[in-house]
């Protein structure tokens, strides 16, 4: 039960070696101590890290939960053990996965796994924790979607299409939940400085992870339903929305 101060007493993180969302948990306890619940992959070699930093940012309990984002079929047996303990107020839905892009669109199973990963499992457990928070009757969950989904550009548009199908499910449970007294927050982050974009250029407006954090915390608290990653990225975005394809495909981005 998020307390009277308004600090969540109980953190689910999907993803559970993901950087940013261990930054959002992060950010959580710096408002207080929390039982963290980490959902991550059981071959995982970062979850011991994960599990140390999260003791070290002041947890009262870290729990690991094995979790493997293609096998749908084991994602309620997952909800059920992230909630045998009790509530959980804000479940982290953090888990993706990349690829080259000129490899991806040309590489089916590459492309279906990802699809699987970014989308297909995002829906699933979605769906999973909102049926749970439903029934507590509050709950937060944040989404970590991308600048790339708002318009799919070419470049790399077999990922740009998962986050724009996570971002648009997203949305929509949100305004489900709503009427149950459960807020679904969704971040769409351009480049953010961690493992998982070490291997390309960086952008410009790229962030750290931090910033992510405090971003996510600020507008849960809030109440936002949506937020960009930097701030002036949604004015960048409201641009190229409407920038006519063929001009659109001649752009350097």
């Amino acid at each position: 039960m998020i307390n009277a101060v308004g600090n969540p007493q109980t953190l689910l993180l999907f993803g559970g070696t993901s950087e940013i969302g261990l930054a959002i948990c992060a950010e959580y306890l710096k408002k207080g101590p929390a039982r963290v619940i980490l959902a991550a992959l059981p071959n995982d070699p970062g979850r011991d890290a994960a599990v140390a930093q999260m003791k070290a940012a002041g947890a009262t309990e870290v729990e690991l939960v094995d979790f493997d984002a293609l096998d749908t079929d084991s994602h309620a047996r997952v909800i059920e053990e992230a909630w045998k303990g009790g509530d959980v107020d804000v479940a982290i839905v953090a888990f993706g996965l990349d690829a080259d892009a000129e490899e991806l669109w040309q590489n089916q199973r590459l492309a279906v796994k990802v699809a699987g990963v970014n989308y297909t499992a995002g829906v699933s457990v979605g769906i999973l924790a909102g049926e749970k928070m439903k029934a507590q009757g509050f709950g937060r969950i944040i989404a970590m979607s991308s600048v790339a989904g708002e318009r799919v550009r070419r470049a790399n548009f077999v990922y740009g299409s998962t986050k724009a199908g996570l971002d648009g499910f997203y949305l929509g449970l949100g305004e489900a939940l709503r009427p149950h007294g459960v807020r679904v927050l969704v971040i769409r982050p351009g480049q953010v400085r961690t493992r998982f974009s070490a291997h390309v250029k960086e952008a410009p407006m790229t962030v750290d992870k931090e910033d992510i954090a405090a971003l996510a915390v600020s507008a849960s608290d809030k109440g936002k339903e949506l937020v960009w990653a930097p701030g002036q990225f949604r004015f960048v975005m409201m641009v190229l929305r409407h920038i006519p394809r063929p001009i659109f495909r001649k752009l350097p981005i």
